[in-house]
């Protein structure tokens, strides 16, 4: 009796594990197959992202994007994926995705209000790369600065100016501030003014300034674009005279200085007075 009770005792046990492998096992499958397929979605998600994105740097690469919006937007486009991705696994996993983007919303909201200054200056770094009203060196003048564009970044813009100085302004103000983008167009109109006197001769004058900008290698003579001197007006101590040239842009400043000193050599050699401005003081005793 002893040795049957012991045989039994020694059956029960396996049978009891059989029969719990056996109902578990269809769990195991569920979960093994939840387990597969999360894993086959991540690793197409993956490559979806991949695709995507090489295929929106060379959209970019198309339309000659400017570089710093071009690397800032494949960014913005990656994160959007990666996150969207990740709330699909989560939601997979059995996390409640409504939660997840709640928690993300509320965190933005409040990195936003604590980042208002930058965020605006972010912005107008967005404006500035997605509008071009000025590139990498151009020369443009604003209210405050003037000089050569180096870099337009995301939050700041860094110019040179002519004192070779390294001047940074905030994209905020800079997007909504009116500027004048010197090097914008290919060609440049010269415009310099000259005074001389009421007793000088006006038309040996005119001529005198005509045949120095005519002659200058820089100044244009095409339809459009022929040089000109005329008068401008009729002031109390002189006769006001202005020469008028098309140049290229990048010659503007040295045929403007050359213009100047032959236009007051010539006069100087031709007897044209350059009047100054006086004033005569009486005093009475």
């Amino acid at each position: 009796m002893t040795a049957v009770y012991r045989s039994s005792a020694a059956v029960l046990p396996s049978m009891n594990i059989s029969e719990m492998m056996q109902s578990r096992i269809p769990g195991l499958l569920k979960f093994g197959g939840q387990l597969l397929y999360i894993f086959l979605l991540l690793v197409i998600g993956l490559r979806l992202i991949r695709w995507l994105k090489a295929m929106l740097s060379k959209s970019f690469e198309r339309m000659e994007m400017e570089l710093g919006l071009h690397k800032f937007l494949i960014s913005l486009v990656t994160v959007c994926l990666y996150t969207f991705l990740a709330l699909i696994i989560a939601e997979k996993l059995g996390f409640n995705a409504a939660s997840i983007v709640a928690v993300i919303g509320s965190a933005g909201v409040a990195v936003a209000l604590s980042l208002q200054e930058s965020l605006s200056n972010f912005a107008g770094g967005i404006v500035i790369l997605v509008c071009k009203p000025f590139k990498v060196g151009d020369y443009i003048v604003t209210p405050t600065l003037e000089g050569t564009v180096q870099d337009i970044g995301l939050i700041y813009t860094h110019l040179l100016t002519f004192d070779n100085k390294m001047a940074v302004i905030p994209n905020g103000g800079l997007a909504n501030s009116s500027i004048t983008n010197v090097t914008a167009e290919a060609q440049r109109r010269l415009d310099i003014p000259v005074n001389i006197g009421y007793e000088c001769d006006l038309l040996k004058a005119k001529n005198i300034v005509f045949a120095i900008i005519d002659v200058h290698p820089a100044v244009f003579h095409e339809e459009g674009r022929m040089p000109e001197v005329f008068v401008t007006e009729l002031g109390d101590n002189a006769i006001s005279l202005s020469a008028r040239v098309w140049t290229r842009t990048e010659d503007y400043w040295a045929a403007k200085f050359a213009l100047l000193e032959q236009i007051k050599l010539a006069f100087d050699r031709e007897g044209i007075v350059i009047p100054v401005q006086q004033m005569d003081v009486r005093i009475k005793k």
